[in-house]
């Protein structure tokens, strides 16, 4: 950006450019991000398509894992750009969800646009999602979480299946969650009294 001689701001963009603002900007980035979670909405549950991707080299890999799937997406949208991130920070943070967290996402924008177009402000659409943000913590905490004992390889067992019933793994579900319980045991340290997971 440049200063002509009367201090009104010149803009230089390359060409074929388009600037867009206010509610048009808003609709195009709810509609990227819809679009997002639509590419991978197929993929989640036990019903789930794995999706074939080609990698750069030519290969050929099947998956329904969401963060996989993404990684192979090229993206030029800023907003779109931001879903990927998320689904690149779920799994990084907890290994796990990066599909749901999509498209969660993806239904948090398209509900938004309906209050967007009755001309409410976003500001006030923000603090409502923070609000509800807040409440689920609170029932998370409260009515929908239990204790689990991790000494009683039945209660985990649970856990475990219900992360690998999504999987393609599914059909041999029992030997799974057998490895899956003995892997994390043989890598469990415990140190000044806690037991963590080494996972490097």
């Amino acid at each position: 950006m440049m200063r002509g001689a009367s201090q009104q701001p010149i803009i230089v963009l390359s060409q074929g450019t388009k600037r867009e603002s206010g509610h048009q900007v808003q609709i195009g980035n709810i509609n990227a991000c819809k679009t997002i979670a639509d590419v991978i909405r197929t993929s989640l549950g036990p019903r789930a398509m794995l999706k074939m991707l080609m990698d750069p080299m030519g290969g050929i890999v099947m998956t329904n894992d969401g963060n996989a799937i993404l990684r192979e997406i090229t993206v030029k949208h800023p907003a779109a750009k931001s879903m990927i991130e998320i689904a690149r920070t779920q799994d990084e943070e907890t290994g796990d969800g990066t599909t749901s967290v999509i498209i969660l996402a993806g239904e948090v924008m398209a509900h938004a646009q309906k209050y967007l177009e009755q001309k409410t402000h976003p500001t006030q659409i923000i603090q409502a999602y923070r609000q509800a943000l807040e409440d689920m913590v609170k029932w998370a905490e409260t009515k929908f979480s239990r204790d689990v004992d991790v000494s009683n390889d039945d209660e985990i067992a649970t856990v475990v299946k219900s992360c690998l019933g999504t999987k393609m793994i599914s059909k041999w579900m029992d030997l799974a969650v057998k490895i899956s319980i003995d892997a994390v045991k043989t890598i469990r340290v415990e140190k000044a009294g806690v037991r963590e997971i080494d996972i490097k």
